[in-house]
């Protein structure tokens, strides 16, 4: 990174409305789910399941819709639909392309830290080069799913750092909540879902312009963005 002061170990990275405009997808396979089975489902209980993890995702949706499925059923139809919907077309967020490949060229290792189950992020990264990622932690690679530490604290484990040394992109205040929990330096760009106030994380309105020397300079004191 040109320029001297503090620098990432790793960026951590969340992948549904972080990385991927994927949300809205999920959001539809929902609705999608409802209407096949005759439940209700309303915008405001899709947005609750934001930053969850899938198993619990599948159970409030079991319960609220009155489903004759298992939570893991569940989840498997949604990922059916949503897995389908990144092999037609895939919705980068503004900026996120961009702030990735930047850290590649300065060699900072990114990882990515997501709830979505790897059939999912195998066909939402199939784009982007093999080794754009050092590291994946998915839902299905974990015992405890955000907000618990365990994912960031695994995908730091991998990459052989400290999550102190790391910083951490999420878009929730579930895995923000995460990623603080495990000890890593957290940027919120809040999508569908807003952050409270006094959440303790830095905040922007988006990733474009955004370059990995305003991340560092966010918690070393330097010029914010």
């Amino acid at each position: 990174m040109p320029g001297d002061g503090w620098r990432p170990a790793a960026v951590l990275w969340d992948l549904d409305g972080t990385l991927l405009d994927s949300e809205p997808l999920w959001i539809r396979a929902e609705h999608e789910l409802a209407a096949k089975y005759g439940a209700v489902w309303t915008e405001a209980d899709g947005l609750e399941l934001v930053g969850n993890d899938l198993p619990k995702s599948g159970a409030v949706i079991r319960e609220k819709m009155g489903l004759p499925l298992s939570a893991a059923e569940i989840v498997e139809e949604l990922l059916d639909y949503v897995v389908a919907g990144v092999e037609r077309t895939v919705s980068w967020r503004p900026g996120a392309l961009e702030l990735l490949t930047e850290m590649g060229q300065h060699g900072v290792p990114c990882a990515l830290v997501t709830m979505s189950y790897r059939r999912f992020v195998k066909a939402a990264l199939a784009a982007l080069p093999e080794d754009t990622f050092a590291a994946v932690v998915a839902g299905d690679d974990v015992a405890r799913g955000k907000p618990h530490p365990e994912p960031y604290l695994l995908a730091a484990e991998l990459l052989g750092v400290s999550p102190g040394d790391c910083i951490a992109i999420e878009d929730s205040p579930t895995g923000a909540s995460s990623a603080q929990a495990a000890g890593c330096r957290v940027v919120a760009v809040p999508l569908q879902v807003r952050f409270p106030f006094g959440a303790g994380v830095h905040q922007l309105r988006s990733l474009q312009g955004v370059t990995l020397r305003d991340l560092a300079a966010l918690f070393a004191g330097g010029p914010g963005i």
